[in-house]
Parts: structure tokens; C-alpha cells; sequence
């Protein structure tokens, strides 16, 4: 018999097996890139966390907010959904002439030094950068028994008293500005830590109750013009 012939035994056996391995590759193959595609939404920070659902819609994190995330981790981020929003709490670094870097650092080490839990969705440099830290459909550990349905900012400083930088005032304002018109919140709906929990925080707007009332109103005139 011709080893060319259709009949040969082993030659069908060969020709039989070779769609298997085929699939087989394939299966294999998929399955890497899924896997790959999921470690990548798994790695901190590189979440699809730009967009987010609110009350007016899907909207994109605004491209003057810089993000960088902490990781999960049960010190300063829990990743505990935030499944409502009913207000927007202000606060203070407490530590002067820090930079938001810097605070954003010691938020992401405390999953090392296990010293406390505290972090904050945003921070506000005293140059104006906007940080956000944490995902606006998680919690922060920032404003204590409204963690659970708040948004959390903590502000830098130049010094004790506590008095926001110009810059640092007017990145707070747009920031506010931005989260009531996503969650349909109006300025009663911005509160201080002070007003939760009696603290003295941030203590410029709790030592001058005039400047706290005149950025509300600030909020007001922006949510007007919008």
C-alpha cells in the first residue's frame, strides 16, 4: 500500500487530531487574554474609574482632577461601595505646609503602619492641584458616621490658622461647585467635619463663620450660573 494513500492509519490519526489541537490552542489562548485583561483592572489605580454614575447621568471625572488612587486595603481604602450621596464634607489637613502628595502618601501607607484609618476622595494642594484618592462609588474613612453617604475633601494649608491659599480656595470651590451639580446637591448640602462630629475642622471655617458662610454663598453664585 502507498504511503500516500488517503487510507494510511496513521496519516488519518494525524489529520484527525490536528482540529483539536487547534481548539486547544485557542481555548489556551483566550483564556491568557482574559486574564490578562482582568489583572490589568485589578492593579490599583488603573481601574475604569474616570467615569462615574451620579444622578445626572454618567459623567467623566472632570480632566482637572488628577487621579491616583490609593489601593484597596483596609486602612484608607476599604472598598466599600458608596451607594448614595446626600452631601459634601470639607476638611482640613491639620499638618501646615504639607502638599497633597504628601498627605496622599500617608493615607496610602497606613496599610503599612496600620497607625489609623483615614483617607479622603480628594485632596486640594496649596498650589490648587485636585487629587483624588478614592472612587467616588466607595467610601472614605474621612467624616465618621457620614462616611457611609458623603463625598470627602481635605484641604491643605499654608500654616496654623488654617486659611486656604487663594488657590487652594478656588480649586475647592470649582470641586463643590461640580459634585452638587453631579448629585443634584445644593449648599445645605456641603457641611464641615465641624458640623458632624463638633471637631474643629477645618478650623479656618470654624474660627470665621463669615468666610464659611461667604464660600456657601460662593457655591450658590457658581450653581446659579450653571
Amino acid at each position: 500500500m502507498s504511503h500516500n494513500s488517503g487510507n494510511h492509519p496513521d496519516r488519518n490519526k494525524h489529520l484527525l487530531q490536528r482540529p483539536k489541537g487547534r481548539r486547544l490552542i485557542f481555548i489556551f489562548g483566550l483564556a491568557a487574554v482574559v486574564l490578562g485583561l482582568a489583572a490589568v483592572l485589578l492593579i490599583p489605580g488603573r481601574e475604569d474609574t474616570r467615569t462615574v454614575k451620579t444622578p445626572s447621568g454618567t459623567l467623566k471625572i472632570p480632566d482637572w482632577v488628577a487621579q491616583d488612587l490609593i489601593p484597596v486595603n483596609p486602612y484608607s481604602r476599604p472598598g466599600t461601595p458608596l451607594d448614595q450621596v446626600n452631601g459634601v464634607v470639607v476638611h482640613y489637613t491639620g499638618n501646615p505646609g504639607t502638599t497633597a502628595e504628601q498627605n496622599r502618601s500617608y493615607f496610602a501607607n497606613l496599610a503599612v503602619t496600620h497607625e489609623t484609618k483615614a483617607s479622603s476622595h480628594f485632596l486640594i494642594g496649596i498650589d490648587g492641584k485636585i487629587i483624588q484618592c478614592v472612587p467616588l462609588g466607595e467610601i472614605s474613612y474621612c467624616s465618621n458616621d457620614r462616611n457611609v453617604d458623603t463625598i470627602a475633601i481635605e484641604c491643605c494649608h499654608p500654616d496654623e490658622t488654617g486659611k486656604f491659599s487663594d488657590q487652594t480656595y478656588a480649586s475647592l470651590v470649582r470641586l463643590v461647585q461640580w459634585l452638587c451639580e453631579a448629585y443634584r446637591l445644593d449648599s445645605t448640602q456641603v457641611i464641615r467635619h465641624y458640623d458632624i462630629t463638633g471637631k474643629k475642622c477645618p478650623l479656618y471655617f470654624v474660627e470665621h463663620e463669615d468666610a464659611w458662610k461667604a464660600f456657601l454663598n460662593d457655591i450658590d453664585e457658581g450653581l446659579k450660573q450653571s
